[in-house]
């Protein structure tokens, strides 16, 4: 398998055409420009549509405490995103660390092998595939374990191929001069590593692994299709009550956004926080 450079994150640890001053900004007006056009054209400022929209909204949302319906899935999705953000970080780590030991000279071929494996197979199929594997193949006959648990335990073991290699690139990046003056003061491998590569690693890294928590929380949605209900599934269940195909799913997309345009502005805060106390 080709061993990727240092500093390449994979498919899922950059991000795609936002990052350039400007770019996000005119993608922003012109999506909107489109948007309104299409609200015109489909009379949505008539009178006797917001008459419609207020109707559908109270039964969509108001009647019977059906939002707290979208309250609970919100409550789900997050707690997906958090706890497999989570196993992600600690077995990425665990795994670029022994790739990069290997890289290195460390005699730990075999595990080194598995690693490989491991990321090739997470990263080379579907994850959501990969959730119907856990739910419906490997924890089939468990019917005691919570299908939460198992979601979490999929997307954990799938972030985490692909935090291994951001983490791997982001240790690649450092000085491998900071490497060799740890060992010359007499410092073990393990002890240079902890204390002189990692921290300058992670460093390098933390905004990619904000965008991968942005990309987990989307991939979630696909949790629905093993009965658990995400903030996806609950807008689906609304649909099914009110037989309203419209609303439910609208709601759904604009409160993935928000909180997307919440971390992505995150993101950028902490880009440019990192960018100043490099040059500081």
């Amino acid at each position: 398998m080709t061993s990727p450079s240092p500093l390449d994150f994979g498919d899922r640890g950059v991000s795609r055409g936002w990052s350039r001053p400007g770019r996000g900004d005119a993608s922003l007006l012109v999506c909107g420009v489109l948007l309104v056009a299409i609200l015109i054209h489909s009379g949505f400022f008539s009178p006797g549509a917001w008459r419609d929209f207020g109707e559908k909204f109270h039964q969509n949302f108001i009647l019977d405490g059906r939002y707290r319906m979208l309250l609970d899935g919100l409550k789900a999705t997050l707690s997906m995103t958090l706890f497999a953000t989570l196993i992600g970080l600690v077995l990425g780590l665990v795994i670029s660390v022994i790739r990069v030991a290997y890289r290195g000279g460390a005699r730990i071929g075999l595990l080194n092998a598995l690693a490989n494996l491991y990321i090739t197979v997470l990263r080379g199929t579907p994850v959501m595939v990969q959730l119907l594997i856990w739910n419906f193949s490997i924890f089939a006959t468990a019917r005691d374990v919570n299908t939460l648990h198992i979601a979490i335990l999929a997307f954990g073991l799938n972030s985490g191929a692909y935090v291994a290699e951001i983490f791997r690139g982001g240790i690649e990046a450092v000085d491998p001069g900071q490497m060799e003056a740890g060992r010359s003061l007499g410092l073990s491998y393990r002890v240079t590593m902890l204390r002189i590569v990692l921290p300058q690693a992670f460093r390098n890294v933390v905004p990619m692994l904000f965008n991968e928590f942005i990309t987990l929380l989307k991939e979630t949605s696909v949790a629905g299709y093993i009965g658990i209900d995400d903030l996806t599934r609950a807008g689906q269940n609304i649909q099914a009550l009110t037989l309203e195909h419209s609303q439910p799913l609208v709601m759904v997309a604009l409160i993935y956004l928000a909180m997307v345009l919440v971390l992505t502005e995150l993101v950028r805060r902490l880009e440019k926080w990192l960018h100043r106390s490099r040059r500081s």
